[in-house]
């Protein structure tokens, strides 16, 4: 238990820098100056700033939350961690999507709160549980030496 408590932990504080670099990205597209250049493509602009945060969060997991799990080779690992944040991404632009075409709001509080709030809570729980099972798997246990 201390030990899923402690990766929770490094999970969490590694997903808080992500979380910066998504949120800052995804601001600054749409609304940097005013009207951001992605203004008119709020699922677009979440698409770029998520891209460049699994980059950074991939990396922070790989050396600090999942160190101690058995090493998975880069060329395995990488596209997994690729497709589950793309199964995140596409959990957050649901999110986003029935915010701003469905329930037709838009603006900087209601399109973070759908797609930095809603959708990241969201996503996070799938991403844990995939990186964990999937991308950065449990060490396997040594045979017993008779």
């Amino acid at each position: 238990m201390h030990r899923l408590v402690r990766e929770g932990l490094k999970f969490a504080m590694v997903g808080s820098v992500g979380y910066v670099v998504d949120i800052g990205i995804f601001n600054l597209l749409l609304f940097g100056g005013g009207t951001g250049p992605l203004h008119d493509e709020p699922l677009l602009a979440k698409t770029f700033s998520v891209i460049a945060a699994t980059i950074v969060t991939y990396i922070g997991h790989r050396l600090l939350t999942f160190r101690h799990r058995a090493p998975v080779k880069v060329a395995r690992g990488y596209p997994l961690f690729f497709v589950f944040n793309g199964v995140g991404l596409g959990i957050a632009l649901a999110c986003l999507g029935f915010s701003r075409y469905v329930l037709d709001l838009s603006g900087p509080l209601a399109d973070n709160i759908s797609a930095n709030i809603v959708g990241l809570v969201l996503g996070t729980l799938f991403r844990y549980w995939a990186y964990r099972t999937w991308v950065f798997p449990a060490h396997r246990p040594e045979p017993a030496q008779v």
